[in-house]
């Protein structure tokens, strides 16, 4: 099945389905089934995952696309990846997309030459065959956007301004897949958007400066990131108002060349279960 089509439009993106505590196991079940119902795409398992955490979604869907969003190319062998990948789309008729990702420096021992990294676990992944339509990237700046049009589906880019989305489409051409993750926060007042779109983002700018390089890129400062964020940046980041607010700010990332749009939801109270809540008013406003 190809990747864009099967994928569609709108899905979500979410590290409460990385949960492997087996008492929310049927509460991710009943999740996933909902999500498709509902009419969104595909769900990428945010939080680094291996490709175990997708079977259990893919059990309780016979429509629904699950992703990882990422797997690091650090942490989990190429050979192993590609004989799980394989059997998932034995099983599931190819509804399983490989997420391929570098991950950060303050995590990964060893950490250096990403991009060389990278290159490497597709030639890896060559080798066994795997077709490059399976798998897609976690791209950012030219040269890794270059790397997803050549040897993969496509690009998902994370934390990243509708700037970005422009740039990447151009880099990737008209063919390869854009799904950017995007946040979205549903809430109408400013300041409350804000403060919870702030302690979402704070990890982000202070250990990441791969994201935070990506935002001097289109023109933040770091006037921009320091001190939780300036409104500017956080407005440019996060999707935040009514449900009609975020439908236009949906459709300028379509305009700008998204294919699909993986919505994170930010809470001002996260927990660890799924935000079915706002999953259902956005699949009302989106799809």
């Amino acid at each position: 099945m190809e990747t864009r089509a099967a994928i569609g439009p709108i899905g979500v993106w979410s590290r409460e389905f990385r949960n492997d505590d087996p008492s929310a196991a049927g509460v991710l079940r009943d999740a996933a089934a909902e999500l498709e119902a509902l009419g969104y795409g595909a769900v990428w398992i945010g939080g680094s995952p291996g490709t175990a955490a997708a079977r259990p979604l893919l059990d309780a869907t016979t429509r629904l696309v699950v992703a990882t969003g990422i797997l690091s190319v650090w942490e989990h062998d190429a050979a192993e990846v590609a004989a799980e990948t394989a059997a998932l789309d034995e099983h599931y008729q190819h509804r399983f997309v490989l997420g391929l990702g570098v991950s950060h420096g303050h995590i990964v021992t060893g950490y250096e030459k990403p991009y060389a990294k990278m290159v490497d676990y597709l030639d890896a992944l060559d080798t066994t065959g795997m077709a490059a339509e399976r798998r897609v990237l976690a791209a950012l700046g030219p040269k890794m956007l270059r790397l997803a049009a050549e040897r993969s589906a496509g690009a998902h880019p994370y934390m990243a301004p509708l700037a970005h989305t422009v740039t990447a489409r151009a880099t990737l051409g008209a063919g390869p897949l854009l799904a950017p993750e995007v946040n979205v926060v549903l809430e109408r007042e400013p300041e409350v958007a804000r403060a919870a779109a702030r302690a979402h983002v704070k990890p982000y700018l202070e250990l990441m400066p791969n994201y935070t390089n990506n935002m001097r890129r289109y023109g933040f400062t770091d006037d921009d990131i320091r001190d939780g964020g300036s409104d500017r940046l956080i407005d440019s980041l996060y999707l935040w108002g009514d449900e009609e607010r975020i439908r236009e700010r949906v459709a300028e990332f379509h305009a700008a060349g998204a294919d699909h749009l993986a919505i994170q939801v930010v809470r001002a109270a996260p927990d660890d279960s799924p935000p079915m809540s706002e999953y259902r008013r956005l699949a009302a406003a989106l799809i």
